[in-house]
């Protein structure tokens, strides 16, 4: 009867060492701090690890996130490849849309990314039409001329399109969110804000890594 006993005695205690020690690896669980893709979207550096932010320039958690985002990226290693993907849920976010996706063509984006976040989310402004995104565009040191240029011309038009497709297949229920390797899509209100999304992406990136064998 001793004997049984303390064999039952140590088969709890190595189960709740092994539950303890699982729950220690895997800090972040599925289904609850991020969700695994029914399907994986096609990343744009196979060979690279992806992390995409879904954002809109409308987004005040978006304004606010950017900073902090910013210092994260950073210090991304070279394994790891970070794009952000304009939310385009009507016809006024895809003129945003294309807004960003001009001056990355233009080569401007870091001249311009933060004034649009600025004029949406401090100055109010809606920017319903290309002449108001033209006039900031021109406001803040761009050539007007090649600014409607390249905002009306087909590559532009095909980023836009590529990017919708992209945010349909990533399941997209707001912003922002971020999506890693096309694989799993973290949100910010699962994970106590978006610091904590930040901390589910470097886990998830860890992941990735450790499969491609990095």
């Amino acid at each position: 009867m001793r004997n049984q006993l303390s064999t039952l005695i140590v088969s709890v205690a190595m189960m709740v060492f092994a539950v303890s020690s699982a729950q220690a690896e895997d800090p972040y669980k599925a289904g609850v701090h991020y969700e695994v893709l029914a399907e994986a979207v096609a990343t744009s550096n196979p060979a690279k690890i992806e992390v995409a932010e879904v954002f809109w320039y409308g987004c005040s958690h978006c304004y606010t996130f950017e900073p902090v985002l910013n210092t994260w990226t950073q210090a991304l290693p070279d394994d790891v490849e970070f794009v952000r993907v304009p939310a385009i849920w009507h016809p006024t976010m895809r003129l945003h849309a294309k807004a960003y996706f001009t001056a990355k063509a233009m080569k401007v984006l870091d001249q311009i990314h933060e004034p649009v976040f600025e004029a949406m989310n401090l100055k109010k402004a809606k920017l319903k039409t290309e002449d108001e995104i033209a006039d900031l565009f021109e406001a803040n040191g761009i050539d007007r001329a090649r600014f409607t240029k390249v905002f009306n011309s087909a590559g532009i038009d095909m980023a836009v399109d590529l990017a919708a497709k992209k945010q349909e297949r990533y399941s997209t229920q707001g912003t922002p969110e971020m999506v890693v390797n096309g694989k799993y899509r973290i949100s910010g209100r699962d994970n106590g804000g978006n610091e904590g999304m930040l901390k589910v992406a470097s886990y998830l990136i860890q992941q990735e890594r450790s499969l491609m064998g990095q």
